[in-house]
């Protein structure tokens, strides 16, 4: 059997084909190794309080199954009743977080108590800030006036 030469357009086109794909090999490892360092560095459930969310009243307030009422820290959402409520956003904010913590396992970062005696907090579920995601996502913004109270939130342009 005699062996076909390839063309030097074939010739290229393979060797095209290797370099893409020995770059997205490349690019799949530094992921992998950035990923692993996240999960590395996270702190496991032994280290950080976690509580399940039962629901979400509106788009900053949840309650747990043991019925801890919890104010979402550094952020404000629309409101659902009352002078300024602007409904279709709020019910918007309300269903995605329901849809990301309801019925879920969250780390919790108690800050404080407010005047209504609910907890003011942060959440997270797995490696993501629940307060930054809503505000990155569009249904939150920062409450200026609380801001301090969450690292996260000193990083990101008001």
């Amino acid at each position: 059997m005699s062996k076909k030469k390839l063309s030097s357009e074939q010739r290229f086109i393979k060797n095209l084909l290797i370099g893409f794909f020995i770059a997205l090999f490349i690019i799949f490892v530094i992921a992998m190794i950035a990923l692993s360092k996240t999960l590395i560095n996270y702190p496991n459930d032994q280290e950080s309080p976690s509580v399940i969310i039962k629901s979400c009243y509106d788009g900053d307030t949840c309650t747990t199954i043991q019925g801890e009422k919890i104010r979402l820290a550094c952020i404000d959402t629309p409101e659902l009743r009352g002078e300024k409520a602007d409904p279709i956003r709020a019910k918007a904010a309300k269903d995605y977080l329901n849809n990301l913590v309801a019925d879920s396992t969250v780390t919790i970062r108690r800050i404080t108590e407010d005047r209504y005696g609910r907890t003011i907090a942060e959440l997270s579920k797995g490696p993501i800030n629940i307060q930054e995601h809503l505000v990155k996502k569009g249904y939150a913004r920062i409450y200026e006036r609380y801001a301090t109270q969450c690292e996260w939130s000193k990083s990101i342009k008001l």
